[in-house]
């Protein structure tokens, strides 16, 4: 349950009283003192250390106020890469190269000495390290449900009216799964372009935040996000494979002095090298989410586009009560009830939380900050919706042709609904 109370304290810096929602650390309403602080008890260690993910929270709640900041005067755009993104692009190819030149000279080995040598040796060593190394680039996850236009004309109908009003391009694949969550992404070399939504989530949406939530996913599709580019997914995954790679195995038992010191020492120089290699892929991450953050206000701009400004924050406030999505799901579910009864409990919980939302809302700016977060806090993504100017919808779901939409995917809402009603 989550109560609302006015602390006995009082805000040093305006004298109003400090609030706390779901027991959290106390904050100012009003000028929003301490929302940046570190609240141990409610928020995971990233670190492990307690004075490490101080700081780093402080860091990154810097970082994004100034993120916001920046982008909330002027118009949001697509401007290519940024700094962030051109650091992630210039280590892509590095990487690539130093990848293609450890398969070259490891070539060269093999066949430039007789066999059998040792150069030999440390030649095929080198391929299969390059090997082990090369950029992967994503395949369509194999646990999402595809469906054809055959199965889904009005679902595909309605994801190219959205793409349409946002000047996005139409996915290659649509699919469905179950989680409550959604997401767009490009696959493979020739980046085919995938949309998977979540059947919990697209299911207890109305129609203008079911209209929000396909213009935020394919504005992704044209929003410059750096982790959906080609050129910038080795950075993102290599340095992590080799990281896996050097990590150190398991000792082995037995085996003299000698053996016993030098497999010591063998792991020992592993363990450096892989925490090497994992500080230089935290680093990139780091570098590119900054980026990625600023894409994901833009995507909520074109959200707001086909949706309409009501329809774009409605979903945001939805993903903000995930908890209580879940909840209600999984009861109608038990229930035997599908996406009409779950709409309607979502509908009632949120207005049950009115008046709580938009200390919510600033309770995210604290709690869902982080140095790796691909995403800026809920509070944010809807304060700079509603400080932008008002926009009217695009495009209109009603309810008629959304219930023909819940009708084509009747026998997916009920795989779904026997996975959920049985879960935790």
């Amino acid at each position: 349950m989550i109560t609302t109370t006015a602390e006995a304290g009082s805000c040093p810096q305006c004298g109003t009283a400090t609030v706390s929602v779901r027991e959290a650390m106390p904050w100012c309403a009003d000028c929003e003192w301490n929302l940046d602080g570190y609240d141990r008890a409610r928020q995971a260690p990233e670190f492990g250390w307690s004075w490490v993910d101080r700081r780093t929270h402080r860091l990154a709640a810097r970082l994004t106020q100034q993120q916001y900041a920046a982008l909330v005067e002027r118009p949001l755009a697509a401007t290519g890469l940024g700094v962030a993104g051109t650091v992630t692009v210039v280590a892509s190819l590095l990487l690539v190269a130093a990848v293609l030149a450890m398969a070259v000279l490891g070539v060269w080995l093999m066949f430039a000495y007789p066999f059998p040598s040792l150069a030999v040796v440390v030649g095929l060593a080198l391929v299969g390290l390059a090997v082990a190394l090369r950029p992967r680039f994503g395949r369509v996850d194999p646990e999402l449900e595809v469906l054809s236009r055959e199965q889904a004309p009005g679902l595909h109908a309605l994801v190219e009216e959205v793409a349409a009003a946002i000047g996005a391009p139409v996915p290659h694949v649509v699919g469905v799964d179950g989680s409550i969550n959604a997401y767009a992404t490009s696959v493979g070399l020739r980046r085919r372009r995938v949309l998977c939504l979540g059947l919990p989530l697209w299911g207890s949406l109305d129609g203008q935040a079911r209209v929000a939530l396909l213009g935020h996913e394919l504005g992704h599709f044209v929003n410059g996000d750096v982790r959906r580019l080609l050129v910038t997914d080795p950075a993102l995954t290599m340095l992590g494979s080799a990281a896996d790679l050097f990590r150190p195995a398991q000792a082995s038992q037995g085996g003299g002095l000698l053996e016993m010191i030098g497999e010591a020492i063998g792991r020992m120089l592993s363990w450096l090298l892989s925490r090497l290699l994992f500080a230089g892929h935290l680093l990139l991450v780091v570098t590119a989410l900054r980026d990625s953050q600023r894409a994901e206000y833009l995507a909520d701009e074109m959200s707001a586009r086909a949706a309409g400004t009501a329809g774009a924050t409605r979903l945001l406030d939805v993903l903000l009560s995930g908890e209580s999505v879940a909840l209600v799901v999984r009861q109608g579910s038990r229930g035997g009830h599908g996406p009409a009864t779950w709409r309607a409990g979502v509908a009632r919980s949120l207005a049950g939380a009115a008046e709580r939302l938009p200390l919510l809302r600033q309770l995210s700016v604290r709690e869902q900050v982080s140095l790796f977060a691909s995403h800026p806090p809920a509070g944010l993504r809807h304060r700079m919706l509603t400080a932008r100017a008002w926009q009217d919808p695009a495009v209109v779901l009603t309810e008629t042709r959304a219930e023909e939409i819940d009708a084509e995917l009747d026998r997916h809402y009920r795989r779904v609904s026997r996975a959920v009603a049985w879960s935790g």
